[in-house]
């Protein structure tokens, strides 16, 4: 450690929001099988140990190919194959996507609490790890997307700690706004990538003010559960660090009881 270095300190504790506005939350995996996948054996696998989720279908991906005919002409082709699976847990707040190059698990609204969270998707990263035996892990992710809403464009400040301004003299009203921040976390593995956006209005809701924190790791694991658990804890403190620093207090006033 340098005197440079960053602090995450797990001791520090957060309220928590039971009107949180968190319209999605993920924990990803990449951490490609080592296994030969064939969905046909890996279908049924994953059904025999995913009971409480009862809707599957199969993910393809799309390749594009540029190509030149002998006379110089260009043309495009494209492919199809096969990529994983995706189940849904039978509410559909659940969504689990199993595929070549890792496991990626997400929680719709409404969100209940962390812990929960975490070991839904701990269980379901333990099945992917059995059924394909990735030797590490590449990247891992913790991402929550919040959306806040009605909020007016010229009270913004209302809700940052630091609104999007008009530069200069022209004090022109807002009309869209797309901030995106990346960031380093010295002395730990770790990088915090925040987008402030505004999402249009729709027939049931005014504008919507998105706040997208997505914590990543910057090198790769081992798949030790108590590692990973390590991880965890240190990167849903760097979000809701993040999320708390971002938004003004009168703001998160507004998701508690």
């Amino acid at each position: 450690m340098t005197e440079n270095d960053f602090t995450i300190d797990l001791n520090e504790t957060f309220e928590h929001l039971p009107k949180a506005p968190i319209v999605e939350a993920v924990i990803h995996w990449r951490a490609r099988s080592e296994n030969e996948l064939d969905p046909d054996d890996l279908l049924p696998a994953l059904k025999d140990h995913l009971p409480d989720y009862p809707d599957s279908q199969p993910q393809h991906k799309i390749e594009m190919q540029a190509q030149v005919g002998p006379r110089g002409e260009s043309a495009q082709s494209h492919s199809s194959r096969w990529h994983g699976f995706l189940f849904k847990s039978e509410d559909k707040l659940h969504v689990a996507q199993f595929t070549r190059n890792g496991f990626v698990f997400s929680r719709l609204a409404p969100y209940q609490q962390w812990e929960c969270f975490e070991a839904e998707a701990l269980r379901l990263w333990q099945i992917y790890a059995k059924l394909t035996k990735p030797s590490e892990i590449q990247q891992l992710g913790v991402r929550f997307i919040n959306r806040i809403s009605p909020v007016e464009l010229s009270n913004l400040g209302e809700y940052l700690v630091s609104p999007p301004k008009c530069p200069g003299q022209l004090r022109l009203p807002l009309q869209e706004f797309m901030h995106q921040d990346k960031f380093d976390v010295p002395g730990h593995p770790y990088c915090l990538n925040v987008i402030q956006t505004i999402q249009p209005p729709t027939q049931t809701a005014g504008f919507g003010l998105i706040l997208d924190i997505d914590v990543t790791t910057t090198q790769s694991i081992q798949r030790e559960d108590e590692i990973l658990k390590v991880r965890l804890r240190e990167m849903r403190w760097l979000k809701d660090k993040a999320f708390f620093t971002i938004l003004n207090p009168a703001a998160i006033d507004r998701f508690k009881e």
